[in-house]
This record gives structure tokens, C-alpha cells and sequence, in this order.
């Protein structure tokens, strides 16, 4: 697969503010988690990408052309941004029929039935869209976006105040869309969306680039942060002292019936937990990394901000 988005050197600002700085990066289809805390940047980064700011600094590359100099690029891009602007007097029909007549969509009624099919608002596309909770108008959006059957789609917080069956259809739209060879960056501050959405993350802290893969390649190149793992055992005491003799282990806890180790390394220690359980006649009933989470490995990453 080719790279759709190359950002060079980019760096964005309002006045002292920086919102973005010096973001080197690349996206190719699929579905990518755009995570960071509120201000990390996010929402200036998607905005630049899609056209409607200019970098400060560096450049950005969609589909091999500056989105600021060749317009015709945007008949191939879509962006849901976060805010609520919709106009409340339209049906969600004729919101999603007006984004298909802008864009000069061929048969703009037909496109339009059908992206609100896709996203299962067809029993509701005829109110208005004042009525409209958070959730359906977030659908009535990714509906208005997806009518010109865009290559590449911007998400900024597309989940937000859905109801957990409507995030559940939405996330299985955007990873079908992204196996369907469509590039999709989707912005969330919320981590289980984005480990239940994305092939990969990107991590963004402070407007700088934090991380970048999947949570398992991420934790593993957090080599100063001790691996922690919990073990059930019939007898917690005789394995935390046999543990606590490898120099991979740091520490051990015991807690009832479960051992609280911190490794520096997790795959030795998986070796090594066996031999320990059939030389000492110890019985393991359950081994669990506490800190491969989306969740755990965030938290490292934003550890003193």
C-alpha cells in the first residue's frame, strides 16, 4: 500500500499558542486512532490535513497534492468535525441530500438514501435535524460525509454522544470502510473507542508526535517501563520467592491468591513460569499482563505532562 497523507515538518500556531509542532507522519488505508488529552492538538492537525487551515510550518500531501493549491482533492476527502454545526430547520434527508448537491453528485437523492441507509438513520431522516440527538446528528454527519463516497474520511470525535448500539454499528462501518482500501483517521479522547476502531495509533501529547503502531509494538518500545503481571496460584508465597530469585523480576506482590510481579521482561518470565510451576510443584491457574492496554500505555505516555 502507498501513503494517501504525508505530513512533512508540520507546526501550527495561533499567535504564542502552538498547537502542533515539528509532526513528521504518514497514513496509508486502513483505520488509524487518532488518541491524545484535549489539546494535544488533534483537531488543528485533522483541519490542516483537510485543507481548512494553513501549516505555520512544514507541508501536508493528500493523495500526492497540497489540499491548499489543487481544490479538486477535496471531491476525495470528507471531514465530520466535532462541533454541532448543522443547520436545525433541514431534515437529516435534506442535510445529507444538500453535502451530495454541493459536491455535484450525480443522482444526489439516490446517494443521499443510500449513505443514510449505511449509517441507520432511515427511520428518522425525515425530522428535523433541531430534534436530533448528539448521537443521530453525529450519524446525520458521517451520513453527509460519506455521500461522496470520499477515499479518504476525517473523524474528529465521531462517537460522541452516541448510545453504545449506535457506536457499536458505527465502529463496524469504519473498519469495513477501512478494509474496503478507504483512509480513515478518527479522532477520539476516548480509549476503548480507539483500541475497539483502529489498526494503529498515533499519539499525540502536547501538539508533538508521542507514538505510533499498534498498542502491543508500542508498549514493548517502552523499555524503561517495567512490564506488570498478575498470576493465580495455589500457593502465592512459594512462587513469589521463587520468582523473586530471576533477575528479570523487579518485584513481587502477594495479594490472596494472586502474585503482582514487575518484570523488565515479559516474554523471559512467560518461559520461565512453567519450569517454576512443575520444579516447585506450584499449580498456575492464570497468567494476565495488567498494562497492555490502550489505557495503561496512554498513561505512560502523557507520565509527567
Amino acid at each position: 500500500m502507498t501513503d494517501t497523507i504525508v505530513v512533512t515538518n508540520l507546526s501550527k500556531w495561533f499567535g504564542l499558542k502552538v498547537a502542533v509542532s515539528e509532526l513528521t507522519i504518514s497514513f496509508r488505508p486502513g483505520v488509524t486512532g487518532l488518541l491524545g488529552p484535549n489539546g494535544a492538538g488533534k483537531t488543528t492537525l485533522l483541519r490542516v490535513i483537510a485543507g481548512l487551515q494553513r501549516p505555520s510550518q512544514g507541508e501536508v500531501r493528500i493523495l500526492g497534492v497540497d489540499p491548499r493549491k489543487d481544490t479538486d482533492i477535496y471531491r476525495r476527502i470528507s471531514l465530520v468535525p466535532e462541533d454541532e454545526s448543522v443547520y436545525d430547520r433541514l431534515t437529516g434527508r435534506e442535510f445529507v441530500e444538500l453535502a451530495a448537491k454541493l459536491a455535484k453528485i450525480d443522482h444526489p437523492v439516490d446517494r443521499a438514501r443510500s449513505a443514510i441507509e449505511t449509517v441507520a438513520l432511515t427511520d428518522a431522516a425525515d425530522r428535523a435535524l433541531g430534534g436530533f440527538s448528539k448521537g443521530m446528528r453525529q450519524r446525520a454527519k458521517v451520513a453527509a460525509a460519506l455521500v461522496s463516497d470520499p477515499e479518504i474520511l476525517l473523524l474528529d470525535e465521531p462517537l460522541n454522544g452516541a448510545d453504545p448500539v449506535q457506536r457499536a454499528q458505527l465502529i463496524a462501518l469504519f473498519k469495513r470502510l477501512g478494509t474496503e482500501g478507504k483512509t480513515l483517521l478518527v479522532s477520539s479522547h476516548v480509549l476503548r473507542e480507539v483500541e475497539r476502531v483502529s489498526d494503529r495509533v498515533v499519539a499525540m501529547v502536547d501538539g508533538r508526535l508521542a507514538a505510533v503502531g499498534d498498542v502491543a509494538t508500542i508498549r514493548a518500545a517502552m523499555t524503561d517501563k517495567p512490564r506488570r503481571i498478575y498470576v493465580d496460584t495455589g500457593n502465592p508465597r512459594k512462587l513469589a520467592a521463587a520468582l523473586i530469585a530471576g533477575q528479570d523480576v523487579l518485584g513481587v506482590q502477594v495479594d490472596g491468591d494472586t502474585v503482582h510481579v514487575e518484570t523488565s521482561d515479559a516474554a523471559g518470565l512467560a518461559r520461565r513460569l512453567p519450569a517454576i510451576s512443575i520444579e516447585h510443584t506450584i499449580p498456575i491457574t492464570k497468567i494476565e499482563p495488567v498494562d497492555e492496554s490502550l489505557e495503561s500505555v496512554f498513561r505512560y505516555l502523557v507520565e509527567g505532562r
